[in-house]
């Protein structure tokens, strides 16, 4: 009962003082503003780093030709033939840790048709298992079986945006595409994947819904390709839980190299170290901005101990009058304490709304995903009332501490 009367004459005493109150919050605004928009960035970064990663496939390792100049191609293809299934098979033999693995093909097709639509998206040529790798989900229909991939039977499997294009919101199921001039039947459709950047990390992402997926066998034997272009453009080999993906990634680039005359015509990508990667830039993120709102919390904390510091100066003669009628000093410390503490309460709430606002407007005018959390909006109001108990017990023990005779002979 007693804290509640410190709570309401607390409360009259900022009410009386409005100016004064939303200026020595500002600090505390400022600072739990920071801290909410900066956890939100970062949370938001880390669910589409993870989104991302999910789609390359954590314990994955890629494998993707090189991009190289005509003049430099005459070159490497006097040593190297480029990526084939050949060397998928040694990278399987030579690394006892992967426990699945898949070539990709990309094909050169001036038109994909059905009955009666047209699809812009791109061919890939795939193994059976290049769909649990990369995470894709069936959305009906089935994946490849290992006999259609094994005696190049003409299927395929399209992308969710694909599926649209050609056959809008019928089952494609059963139904025929046209790829270039092959035909191919359709015997499944996967599951959006939405994915929010085409990049991370500076390595390019593709999203598979404006896919169609063909047996790489049969995209080798019916497309043409030049005698200059590889085999296959990319491999992806998934390693085994407690394996190190470092090491395998080591043995699979001299496996490569040995295989390829000495040549580097291929890069390696691997989604851990992207991952890695992302949380030290999100670390280095986190730190600069932290400084900054830890500023902004220690101005914040500043202000309310001067703030505070001047109404005990203001108000000697009326804790004089109080000590003189029975106060203790524990009451005036309460008091003036719980002052400090409210005005870095009421500070900490509308600082959240503040953070609220400014994650709100980063996603809506940026590229930028943002996140509030419950954790961000608890760790904020925590530091803003740690603050407010930190920076207002010196100005409460030292009203706590004037003597009553002093203070009432105070003018």
């Amino acid at each position: 009962m007693q804290s509640l009367e410190y709570l309401q004459t607390a409360a009259k005493d900022l009410v009386r003082q409005k100016m004064r109150t939303l200026l020595t919050m500002l600090g505390i605004i400022f600072g739990v503003g920071a801290v909410i928009s900066m956890l939100s960035i970062g949370a938001g970064a880390q669910a589409e780093a993870m989104e991302v990663i999910d789609a390359m496939g954590l314990r994955n390792v890629i494998i993707r030709e090189k991009p190289v100049d005509d003049e430099d191609l005459y070159t490497i293809r006097e040593r190297s033939l480029g990526l084939s299934l050949r060397d998928l098979e040694g990278l399987q033999d030579a690394i006892g840790d992967v426990v699945a693995a898949s070539p990709r093909k990309r094909i050169r097709a001036d038109r994909i048709l059905s009955a009666n639509a047209k699809s812009e998206g791109q061919v890939l040529g795939v193994g059976r298992d290049y769909f649990d790798l990369m995470n894709l989900q069936l959305g009906s229909g089935s994946l490849f079986d290992p006999i259609e991939v094994d005696t190049y039977q003409r299927v395929c499997v399209l992308g969710a945006r694909a599926r649209r294009d050609l056959f809008a919101f019928r089952d494609p199921v059963g139904q025929p595409v046209k790829i270039g001039d092959v035909w191919f039947t359709v015997v499944g459709s996967l599951r959006s994947q939405s994915l929010a950047q085409d990049e991370f990390q500076g390595v390019e992402i593709e999203s598979a819904d404006n896919t169609v997926f063909i047996p790489i066998g049969a995209a080798l034997k019916m497309f043409d390709r030049s005698v200059l272009v590889s085999e296959l453009d990319e491999m992806v080999l998934q390693i085994g839980e407690g394996s190190s993906i470092q090491a395998s990634t080591m043995l699979a680039s001299n496996v490569l190299k040995t295989m390829h005359g000495g040549e580097a015509d291929f890069t390696l990508v691997v989604p851990e170290q992207l991952l890695d990667q992302s949380r030290r830039t999100r670390t280095i993120f986190n730190i600069v901005m932290g400084g900054i709102a830890g500023i902004s919390l220690l101005v914040g904390g500043i202000g309310i101990m001067n703030i505070m510091l001047a109404s005990v100066t203001q108000r000697t003669r009326e804790i004089g009058v109080r000590r003189a009628v029975g106060a203790r000093r524990r009451d005036i410390l309460s008091q003036f304490l719980l002052e400090a503490v409210l005005i870095s309460v009421l500070g900490g709430i509308i600082g959240v709304l503040m953070g609220f606002s400014i994650a709100w407007g980063v996603a809506l005018f940026s590229d930028w995903s943002t996140v509030v959390t419950g954790f961000s909006v608890i760790l904020s109001l925590s530091f803003s009332i740690a603050v407010g108990v930190i920076f207002g017990t010196y100005p409460a023990m030292s009203a706590s501490r004037l003597d009553p005779i002093d203070a009432l002979r105070y003018e």
